[in-house]
């Protein structure tokens, strides 16, 4: 079993614990996710950042697609017109704002987006030996996106949402346990 697959499992087994774990968390329970989402946006961020920097400045060698495949065209066409490049820059910023806590829900967006294409072109444009989401990198990404995702939930509406208190046990009008929608994330949203 090589590393990547061992942190595949750790980070499908931390999710799915904190995932079905009652709300709210203890003090310790809510350390040792802040740490396990610290070390997950590190390793995330780290990922595409040294991905990117790969793009510009070449020390890993990255097999390129089939010739004469659909994703080969793909990837060329981006090449050829600069698009390519572009994307690398994103992965690069968006790398370093993961790694970054304050900006790290803004660092998700970007990574979070690149992270479904990539997969829907090993899904989509991959020949049939390569096609599907086998990679174990990119399970490591998305796994690690809903994770980082779950956790910027957990702290913005779960917080609130997810406590009894929060709603004196019913949902009232203009709570944030309240199906209105004028009603927001722990208050009301003026309009």
């Amino acid at each position: 079993m090589s590393l990547i697959e061992v942190l595949v499992a750790f980070l499908g087994v931390v999710f799915l614990v904190f995932a079905l774990w009652p709300s709210p968390l203890s003090p310790s329970q809510q350390r040792i996710m802040k740490l396990a989402s610290n070390i997950v946006a590190v390793l995330l961020g780290a990922i595409f950042i040294v991905f990117g920097l790969n793009f510009f400045f070449p020390f890993i060698t990255i097999p390129h697609p089939p010739e004469g495949s659909p994703a080969a065209a793909f990837i060329g066409a981006m090449y050829t017109t600069g698009y390519l490049k572009l994307v690398k820059v994103l992965e690069i910023v968006g790398g370093l704002l993961l790694v970054l806590p304050r900006l790290r829900t803004l660092g998700l967006v970007v990574i979070g987006a690149i992270v479904f294409n990539i997969a829907c072109i090993h899904q989509f444009l991959l020949p049939a030996p390569y096609a599907g989401i086998k990679d174990p990198v990119l399970i490591f990404a998305i796994l690690a996106c809903l994770f980082l995702t779950y956790d910027v939930w957990k702290k913005c509406c779960g917080s609130c949402c997810s406590q009894s208190s929060c709603c004196g046990g019913a949902s009232s009008e203009g709570s944030c346990c309240s199906s209105e929608a004028s009603s927001g994330c722990c208050g009301d949203i003026q309009k």
